[in-house]
């Protein structure tokens, strides 16, 4: 990956984490390249971080990887303006935009091209993402790993048996963290109604969420094994876990998350 010339087309906040990742991951700032419509983001770039800029003919002309950025209601237009500036033939592909499937992409810019679709999630940009990837058929073993180790800068990666399950990922990585938010969010009005401080509720929120996550990661069992060890036979969280019970906790979930799947695979048509 250190020898690879990656380019970015767009320069938004999920294409600014990942250029960040990768030079914590020491690519050096010369093999990194950035285009965008927002000359401020590209300054931005450019003065913090030392990346190259310029035009989408500039920053792709001899890049190893191109990394499509931008939002899906423009990836047609940006496409079928790069396809005429990609100079080497080996050039890996790699998409980061939603809904846009890799028929798509064929279409646009050659179905002779490796390519990557991946679902990031937000979490990126605190170095904390969570990435599904699927490859075409145009990819060999070493596309798979540039791809992998380049997302993986800013988190964990799974690559997909199919492409459709990145519906999936969408709705359970993609728009995950806000379910987590509205947990937050739940937790911290109902301890204020309880008569909380409201500054004191929120800060113990977001640090329960954030230490049952980190557990939950460093942990060698399974998240069902950690509920049960801090759940006391007739205590306090025992109570509080009936009640979710009864009123169909798992249930609003699972129909959540296939609505969120549901919804992305009418986009991705």
């Amino acid at each position: 990956m250190k020898n690879s010339h990656i380019a970015f087309i767009g320069a938004g906040n999920m294409a600014n984490s990942l250029i960040r990742g990768l030079l914590a991951k020491d690519v050096p700032a010369s093999h990194l390249h950035a285009s965008d419509i927002d000359p401020q983001k590209l300054a931005e770039l450019e003065n913090e971080c030392g990346i190259h800029t310029g035009t989408t003919a500039e920053v792709a002309a001899g890049a190893d990887v191109i990394v499509l950025a931008v939002k899906p209601q423009v990836m047609a237009t940006v496409c079928e303006n790069l396809r005429a500036h990609i100079q080497k033939p080996s050039c890996l592909i790699v998409s980061i935009a939603a809904g846009i499937p890799l028929a798509s992409l064929e279409n646009w810019l050659g179905n002779e091209r490796a390519m990557v679709r991946c679902m990031p999630n937000t979490p990126a940009l605190v170095g904390e993402g969570a990435t599904g990837l699927f490859a075409n058929t145009r990819c060999a073993a070493a596309d798979i790993a540039l791809a992998g180790d380049i997302l993986s800068a800013v988190g964990i990666t799974c690559w997909l048996k199919t492409e459709q399950d990145i519906d999936t990922v969408t709705a359970l990585s993609g728009s995950g963290p806000a379910y987590f938010f509205l947990m937050i969010e739940a937790l911290e009005k109902a301890a204020i109604a309880l008569g909380l401080d409201a500054d004191v509720a929120r800060r113990l929120s977001i640090q329960t969420a954030l230490g049952a996550g980190k557990l939950a990661a460093d942990s060698d069992v399974a998240p069902d094994e950690l509920r049960r060890r801090v759940t006391s036979p007739g205590g306090t969280t025992e109570q509080a876990l009936l009640s979710f019970q009864r009123d169909g906790f798992e249930r609003i979930v699972a129909n959540a998350v296939e609505a969120a799947q549901r919804r992305s695979a009418e986009l991705a048509k």
